[in-house]
């Protein structure tokens, strides 16, 4: 680390940084709430919100009652206003939409638990679509489940070792982000034990796989496209010796694109070649390396991948029949726009993102956009992630403090004044929550079950909300 460290930065000062609790930080989830809306309904909890240089969605928070009520059980984190994300892990995004052109379609190489692609989610607006992909499958479950939370409906997941997709899907994508795996190296403050296995040979064989990941990910890329890669380690081997390998690789494909007026301040960490590589205790913040790249020219293909991708089990649903479950979902609060299309499978009805349409049958896509409701003889049974996604607020029936706390633990709500449908959306702090149905005075209940918390939650008291 002496010899990684920039002349203008001192040992001991990284020392101190890395012994050091890491801050914690959250970035407001626009596509639910604005900023300054966010800002407001918080305001009389006293967090102290500070924000990140370079996101402007971002910010570091101290709490008073960290003890008694973790983050994840407030009311806000619950309904997908924000999401607990380290500060300089939102940096990659930052970088990737640096130029404030928005991609229509964007890969992210190694998604979960989600914090980047729900972040580029915000960033399109949830227009476009996303391709997700994570290859371990235990962190898929994950995935789905922060970016339903989030309210995203233009994420299409896969599950694959991400060296596959250069051949699967040749310039396929506007952007791609590769948040590469890595030795970890930044992530000391957070995980003391990260680095007890540490050593220079695994820091090669972790390069070697690096350098396979951004040269499918770079094949996978448009030409004009832009790739950021970024990793949470700090030697030179998986970070700037990557990208310098792949421009060596490409050398009249590849341009790096200087990171150093992304924000205020970016010049402190900024390399020779126009990368980010953010020590601790610069920014006060984890460790994390970035690079932005564009691919000036189209390179010869990969050979053709020879594995079959069986038959997609949907079937786009067209004229009719599309109108009628459109205006049963209207009639529910839900409705989408034209970059949404109606899919079915059986009972089930879908909406996938249109711009993933052309990837279908090169690749196997293990889930796309929303799955929006069952058929049943009597109508449609509308899907909780469907209900987060695309409910308006206006019809809508708001639960005060008490009755969202029960909705949140599963429990049916006895309202004072119940509403007058028989089924309805329920919000809280303007967001729709779920869907209840009304039994007698009682909504009953339809909160999914893994979703269910106990416990405390929620800031404040009764009396303040």
């Amino acid at each position: 680390m002496r010899q990684a460290l920039p002349e203008h930065l001192s040992f001991d000062a990284f020392i101190a940084a890395c012994q050091r609790p890491l801050r914690r930080s959250i970035r407001v989830n626009t596509l639910k709430i604005a900023v300054s809306d966010f800002l407001t309904l918080v305001a009389p909890y006293g967090w102290q919100l500070t924000p990140v240089p370079w996101c402007e969605e971002g910010f570091w928070i101290e709490r008073d009652d960290e003890e008694a009520l973790p983050l994840g059980s407030t009311a806000e984190h619950l309904s997908g206003l924000f999401y607990i994300q380290e500060a300089s892990s939102m940096l990659p995004v930052a970088a990737l939409f640096a130029e404030g052109e928005t991609p229509s379609r964007v890969m992210d190489v190694a998604a979960a638990p989600g914090s980047k692609t729900t972040q580029i989610a915000a960033r399109m607006g949830n227009q476009g679509a996303i391709l997700a992909n994570e290859f371990s499958a235990s962190r898929v479950k994950v995935l789905h489940a922060n970016i339903s939370r989030c309210g995203i409906s233009n994420v299409a997941l896969t599950h694959f070792d991400g060296r596959v997709f250069g051949a699967a899907l040749p310039e396929a994508f506007d952007a791609i982000l590769l948040d590469a795996p890595c030795s970890g190296e930044g992530v000391v403050r957070k995980d003391p034990d990260a680095l007890k296995n540490w050593s220079v040979e695994s820091n090669l064989e972790i390069a070697a796989t690096q350098r396979e990941l951004i040269e499918s990910a770079f094949h996978a890329l448009r030409p004009g496209g832009t790739l950021v890669y970024s990793t949470c380690t700090l030697n030179r081997d998986e970070n700037e010796a990557v990208c310098l390998w792949l421009k060596a690789q490409y050398p009249d494909a590849v341009e790096f694109l200087p990171l150093d007026g992304l924000f205020s301040g970016a010049t402190e960490a900024v390399t020779p070649e126009g990368f980010l590589h953010v020590f601790p205790q610069i920014f006060d913040c984890e460790g994390f390396f970035v690079a932005r790249l564009r691919k000036t020219a189209a390179i010869a293909p990969l050979p053709a991948p020879t594995y079959k991708v069986g038959n997609f089990p949907f079937t786009p649903l067209k004229g009719r029949e599309s109108a009628q479950i459109t205006a049963a979902a209207k009639q529910a609060g839900l409705s989408w726009g034209d970059n949404l299309r109606l899919w079915q499978r059986d009972k089930e009805v879908w909406l996938f993102p249109t711009e993933i349409e052309p990837l279908i049958g090169k690749v196997r896509l293990s889930r796309i956009g929303l799955r929006l409701a069952e058929t049943h003889n009597k109508g449609y049974r509308w899907q909780h992630e469907a209900v987060i996604a695309l409910a308006g607020e206006s019809k809508s029936f708001a639960l005060n403090w008490q009755e969202a706390q029960e909705w949140y633990r599963g429990r049916d709500v006895y309202p004072q004044n119940p509403p007058a449908d028989d089924e309805v959306l329920v919000s809280f702090q303007g967001v729709a929550i779920g869907l209840a149905k009304k039994i007698g005075s009682r909504l009953k209940n339809s909160y999914p079950r893994e979703l269910v918390r106990d416990g405390r939650l929620f800031t404040g008291n009764a009396d303040e909300a």
